[in-house]
Order: C-alpha cells, then sequence, then structure tokens
C-alpha cells in the first residue's frame, strides 16, 4: 500500500467526513492527519475486508470519539495554566515561558521534526514552501509537521504530570 497514493486519493474524502463530524476545520485537519497516520502504522492489520476509504473513516470516526472523550475528561479536570491544551501549542508560543519550554522541546527533537515544526510554526511557511526546501512531497510535510506537533504536545504534558 503506497502512503503518498492513499494519501493523495483519499484524503479530501476522509477530510469532508471528519468535518460533518467535528464541524471544525483544525480539528478535522487534525483527525484526518491523525488517521493516514494510523491507517499507514497499521497498514499490514488492514484485510480488505472493507474499501480502503471505508477502513480510513473508521479510523478516523475512532479518533474523533476518543478526542471527545478526551476532552470531556480534561473538561472535568483542573486545567494547568502553562501547559498549553492541544490545539495551542502554536499559539503558546506567544507566551514568554512556554515558548521557552517548547524551543528545550524543539532543541532535544530529532530531525526533520525540529526544522519543519520551527519553518511552519516559527518561519510561518506554507506546507508547499516546506516541501520544497526538503526535496519532498508536500504530503511528506504535512505529516512530518503532524508528527512533530504531537512530539511536543507530548513532551509539553509529560513535563507537566
Amino acid at each position: 500500500m503506497d502512503y503518498e497514493k492513499l494519501y493523495q486519493t483519499f484524503y479530501m474524502q476522509v477530510y469532508s467526513y471528519v468535518m460533518t463530524l467535528a464541524g471544525n476545520r483544525d480539528l478535522a485537519e487534525e483527525i484526518t492527519q491523525d488517521a493516514f497516520c494510523r491507517a499507514m502504522a497499521a497498514r499490514s492489520s488492514f484485510r480488505r475486508d472493507s474499501g480502503e476509504l471505508t477502513w480510513l473513516c473508521a479510523i478516523a470516526k475512532n479518533l474523533f470519539c476518543d478526542e471527545m472523550r478526551r476532552r470531556q475528561r480534561s473538561a472535568r479536570l483542573p486545567q494547568n495554566e502553562d501547559a498549553p491544551a492541544g490545539d495551542d501549542v502554536e499559539r503558546a508560543v506567544i507566551n514568554g515561558d512556554t515558548a521557552y519550554r517548547v524551543h528545550q522541546i524543539l532543541h532535544s527533537m530529532e530531525e526533520p521534526y525540529k526544522e519543519v515544526f520551527s519553518l511552519r510554526v516559527f518561519g510561518e511557511l506554507p506546507f508547499s514552501q516546506i516541501a520544497s526546501i526538503f526535496g519532498k512531497t508536500e504530503s511528506w510535510a504535512r505529516v512530518t509537521y503532524h508528527r512533530a506537533r504531537l512530539k511536543v504536545r507530548e513532551r509539553m504534558d509529560d513535563n507537566h504530570e
């Protein structure tokens, strides 16, 4: 199963499906990216009982449900003022202390995640230009950025437990 072909073929359909569930562009994009990452990680378990689109949408739906449960749990817990919420990693760099922690995390992060995240968040470059810098596809830039963002978020959460 060719990841690039799968992504190019089904991205908009999966995104549209998630958008109907989420009603939020940022959340829909994040879940769609997660779904493709999960699909590629689990591609050997794809039994072909259903079509690839059905499989991807099922993964996306499960991720959406997981995210809604996580948000319900976190809404019941007191929030740590220092840790950025899921979608706020990029916005958190505005806060000096948080920006310092993000830079610390980036310093220890492996390439290409470190550079792609920095180019996107601090350099505000579009994915097409990031892809051009690395000589890769725009899809690669999106997936790499998404993975980097997840790594930053995980490490921010780990620092506050």
